[in-house]
Parts: structure tokens; sequence; C-alpha cells
């Protein structure tokens, strides 16, 4: 369904207004891209923001901020190839490929631009959506972004290897189900932080029914993830999102990323915000959505979109990452940044 026709929905840019979002506005909605059905939600009116789940997620899980969001801006949340209701073929799930995805569901919904928010691998296919589409981003909103450092939860760092498929099935049987719930149980009981995110990982695992998303579940994670770590960085060209306006939301307490990589991003790009919550895991806007949303409104209201110039883009490249002397690096400072960039990945995304 085109964006244009959609009830009641004015064109990106005018004049927004507060109205009710039925729970009928964001049901699933089904688009055939490259010969692939893309699930996907939308609802609301005004500028487009696009929201984009983590591995093994779904749009399901913006089911509490949509309905706020959709007040005042059009809200489109895909099911990521290989997730959800959206097709899962034997494909290419590459951080590059899903940002390839969203630019060409975005086109065939007739939206030019938006702002994207991103949740944890959903974080890096925006920021990669940012650095393929710089004229079709006009904010970032990176919440516990993947693709800053290698640290990343040991479990998935075990799925990523020989023999994941029969593990992750295993833990669907009846009685692994229930010692994996205690164990849950236990963490949050003794107040450690991967009892923070426990229950919300299950799910991820319940939301993998079949060998066909399991199959695609370990497909997107080895993209990404290798036995040591996150194998895709976005510290190397971070500096190229100079004037591209960006939040970054982090829990203090994410036992799947790790706070510091937040300050890490922080520092890599230029101008950017940066939100901590306190006593909060790797699904802020799951435990705190009033605030979240506020957090949201508050950063589209106040800035204006990423004004992208090819020439200025030019210039970004040619001089090379800070601490770089057109393109060659200053000795001191490129010893200490290529340190960070091998401790944190070991290539990028493209």
């Amino acid at each position: 369904m085109p964006v244009a026709d959609h009830p009641g929905r004015r064109p990106a840019g005018s004049e927004s207004r507060l109205r009710p979002v039925g729970d009928g506005d964001a049901e699933p909605h089904y688009r055939v891209v490259h010969g692939y059905r893309r699930a996907y939600r939308i609802a609301g009116d005004g500028p487009a923001v696009v929201l984009i789940h983590g591995i093994g997620d779904s749009s399901a899980t913006w089911a509490g901020l949509m309905p706020g969001l959709a007040r005042r801006y059009t809200v489109i949340a895909p099911d990521l190839l290989g997730h959800g209701m959206s097709d899962k073929p034997r494909a290419d799930y590459s951080v590059a490929a899903y940002a390839n995805g969203i630019r060409d569901l975005l086109g065939a919904l007739g939206i030019e631009r938006a702002t994207l928010i991103g949740h944890s691998f959903g974080g890096g296919v925006a920021m990669q959506f940012a650095y393929q589409f710089p004229e079709r981003t006009e904010r970032l909103v990176l919440v516990s972004t993947g693709g800053v450092g290698a640290e990343v939860n040991p479990a998935l760092r075990a799925v990523s290897l020989p023999g994941a498929d029969l593990m992750l099935s295993a833990l669907t049987l009846p009685g692994m189900r229930w010692q994996t719930r205690a164990f849950a149980g236990l963490m949050r009981l003794l107040g450690t932080d991967l009892g923070q995110d426990a229950t919300e990982l299950l799910h991820l695992v319940d939301a993998l029914p079949d060998a066909t998303s399991r199959s695609a579940f370990i497909r997107t994670l080895r993209a990404v993830v290798d036995w040591r770590g996150q194998v895709v960085t976005m510290l190397d060209r971070c500096y190229l999102a100079e004037g591209m306006p960006t939040l970054l939301i982090w829990g203090d307490r994410d036992s799947v990323v790790p706070e510091r990589h937040a300050h890490r991003a922080h520092d890599a790009m230029p101008g950017s915000r940066l939100e901590i919550f306190a006593g909060v895991g790797h699904f802020p806007f799951h435990t705190e959505p009033v605030r979240f949303l506020a957090l949201v409104e508050d950063f589209i209201e106040s800035t204006s979109p990423a004004d992208w110039n090819a020439e200025r883009w030019r210039e970004l490249l040619r001089a090379g990452r800070p601490g770089t002397r057109g393109g060659r690096p200053d000795d001191a400072h490129h010893r200490a940044v290529e340190r960070d960039l091998r401790d944190a990945s070991e290539r990028s995304a493209t």
C-alpha cells in the first residue's frame, strides 16, 4: 500500500498534529520486493520515521512505541528479511544487504527521506543506510547498537559456531525451556546485568519456531559475529556522519553490548548526543518507554534534517579520518586510533 494511499496521511513536511492512533493502524502489511514478501507495520502522519529491529526480533518489538510516534510522524517498522513475517530465503543477510532492503522498501512505499531508529543489529543497519544513502537519511537514533566494538554477549558468540542450529533447537524443548527460564530467574534475583535482559533474549529464541527461522537467524548473526565477537565496525567511517543529527541511547546494564561502546561511538561521531538509561539493559525502549519516546520526540523536533552535500562528502573522504593528513596517517595519532580499531573490529560493513 503506497504511503500516499494511507487514509488521512499528509505529505511529509506538512504541519504536524496530534491524533489518536487506533490499534489497527499498525497491523502487518506486505510488499513483494525482488520476489520476496516483506512484512511491515505503518501508522501515523507526517515526516517519516523508520524503526529497525535487531537480530531474531521483529517489528512487533516496537508495538509500545509506534502509537506515540504515530501522533506526529509516519512510522514504518519493517520485518527484516529472514525475520518476523517476512520471507526467509537462503539469501544475503549482511548489514549492507539489509540497508539496501530498507531503501527498496521505502522506495516502494514512496518515501524519499526518513529518520532512522535502529536497535542493536538494527542500529548497525541504520548506520550502514546512512553511509550508503546519506541523501535519504534525515537523522539517526542508535539504540544499544552493534558495530562499535568486538565485545558481545558470549551466547551470541556461541551461536556463531558450527552446530548452532542443534543448540537453538534444544532450547525449545519443554525440559530445556523450564531450565533456561529458571536460570533467567536466578540471574534476575542475583541482580546481574544478564538478568536485566534474559527474559527478552529468551523471547527471541521462542520466535524461532522452525528450522527456516533458525537458519535465517544464524546466517544473519554470522554476518556480524564470530567466536571472538563482533567482526563489523562502523568506527572507521563515523567521521562521515558529520552534519548528521545523531542520538545514541544505551542502558548502563546492557548485557549484550556493553555501555562503554556508547561512549566510544559518541566520541567517534561528531556532534552526536548520548543518553544513558541507569539500571536498564539492552532494551531501553521496553524498560522505560515513556522516557524513550520523550527523548526521541525532543530530538526530532529540536534538530533539522541532515543537509547532505556531495562536495562536502568528497572533502571528508579526501581528508580521511581525524588524525590523518590528506588521507595519510599522522603517525602518533594513527597508532592510537588503529589500536582502538583493531580492538573493536577487523573489517568494515562493506
